[in-house]
């Protein structure tokens, strides 16, 4: 028996531990333990002798590791192996945004980074069409109920490299009110490269969804000067005369929505790129 470690005789050593094998079927999510790459399993090939796997991630893109281990499964490390036998492959399910859902993933631990928006219907329609992505990806959508103090807020963040911004303001457009608030934002000198200010045109996120969705080929226009949530509603013909009746009328609103395809692409564009922001 060598006089260093473990010789083939002897039976009292100790068993590495067997990790669990688990067959790469399609869908399973797996996360490489070297690179980070978390991605559903969407091929497995042999190359050159080897067995690889193709893992693809929420924004579509695909890449291959060698199938043993190194991976992880919810947080396990297990032994990825082939599949029994080849199956067909499944149809993909989208998420609401259209993205690839991802099956069976428990929700990342929240990322210090944040989206910011500015009220609660905001923050109840970006996690109604993007909540799937955004708890696979460990962001956290958080309402500011106004952006008056925008600037003392970001520096209160305190934003760096690992600790990013992404903020949705209503009715950004060019030497609006909205549009001096982000500019001393962004004057934050923390913020330069760690704060993305975006914005849609609309008065409010409800005009954001498309109209269609309730039978209408276009918004009411509301009286200058009128609450314009409480206007909408009058112009729809809904009760708007109390918070409870924008309240309802909010919840039915935002019943309709379906999918990214119920949503103006002025709100979807800025919204994907707020997430591939605090993502790459």
């Amino acid at each position: 028996m060598s006089s260093y470690g473990w010789g083939p005789q002897d039976l009292t050593a100790p068993k590495a531990r067997a990790l669990r094998e688990v067959p790469a079927g399609p869908g399973l999510v797996l996360e490489d333990a070297q690179s980070g790459w978390v991605g559903a399993v969407v091929r497995v090939e042999k190359s050159g002798g080897v067995h690889l796997v193709s893992l693809e991630d929420r924004r579509g893109k695909i890449r291959s590791f060698p199938l043993g281990f190194g991976f992880l499964l919810e947080g396990e490390p297990v032994n990825v192996v082939p599949p029994a036998a080849a199956a067909k492959a499944p149809v993909r399910q989208r998420t609401a945004s259209g993205s690839v859902k991802v099956e069976g993933q428990r929700a990342r631990v929240a990322r210090a980074s944040r989206i910011w928006v500015e009220g609660k219907h905001d923050a109840e329609l970006v996690e109604k069409v993007w909540g799937d992505d955004l708890r696979v990806e460990g962001i956290v959508v958080e309402p500011l109920h106004g952006v008056d103090d925008l600037a003392a807020a970001v520096a209160e963040f305190s934003p760096g490299p690992q600790r990013r911004l992404g903020i949705l303001v209503d009715h950004l457009v060019p030497n609006s009110k909205e549009w001096r608030i982000a500019e001393a934002a962004m004057a934050v000198p923390a913020a330069a490269g760690n704060v993305l200010i975006v914005g849609h045109p609309y008065v409010d996120v409800w005009q954001a969804i498309k109209p269609s969705v309730i039978g209408r080929a276009q918004w009411p226009v509301v009286p200058r000067g009128t609450d314009w949530k409480t206007g909408i509603l009058a112009g729809l013909g809904w009760p708007h005369r109390t918070q409870i009746d924008v309240a309802d009328g909010w919840k039915r609103l935002l019943g309709s929505v379906n999918s990214y395809a119920d949503l103006e692409p002025s709100l979807l564009g800025r919204v994907e790129e707020v997430i591939d922001f605090l993502t790459v």
